[in-house]
């Protein structure tokens, strides 16, 4: 259970990313051999690909797995490069929390439906609102550790240097 938890967004991303697929074969199997589609078909896979790439988006965020441009920071110092990873912390805690907010204020005056369905839309763009929520928590965390190792290390070579 906790490692559900841990990782809950994998999971639901991977249900409905098998959901689409299962949707679309489905979809596939009854236009060319049964000459009829499901009216609903496409907006349930379109929606559900929707959440697993924002919940990806999430999991990689996570994982620290989203590109990043490291080339120039890796020829700094380790001092200068903590500093870098703090302010780079900071930073994308900002946008994420920004974003969640832009997101959050979007799903709940958003009153679009579905053209098939004629659901609301916020069913399928709640999950931006997740989305940067979860990545809005992550960096709080980022935060933490970054400055528990840009601390860590200025009071290990302070331990270091007074010795000798």
């Amino acid at each position: 259970m906790k490692n559900f938890l841990k990782k809950f967004e994998l999971y639901l991303g991977s249900i409905c990313i098998a959901v689409t697929v299962v949707i679309v074969i489905m979809n596939v199997f009854t236009r060319y051999c049964l000459s009829f589609t499901f009216f609903w078909a496409e907006e349930i896979a379109v929606g559900c690909f929707v959440w697993t790439i924002f919940l990806g988006t999430a999991a990689a965020y996570r994982e620290k797995g989203l590109i990043g441009v490291e080339a120039i920071v890796t020829l700094l110092p380790s001092k200068v490069r903590d500093i870098v990873e703090v302010f780079t912390s900071i930073l994308l805690l900002i946008l994420s929390a920004i974003m969640f907010w832009f997101s959050f204020t979007y799903v709940s005056t958003s009153t679009k439906i579905t053209a098939a369905l004629e659901i609301s839309y916020a069913y399928i763009n709640v999950s931006i609102v997740i989305s940067f929520g979860l990545m809005t928590i992550y960096s709080v965390f980022f935060v933490i550790q970054s400055f528990k190792k840009a601390f860590s290390s200025t009071q290990e070579e302070s331990e270091v240097k007074e010795p000798v």
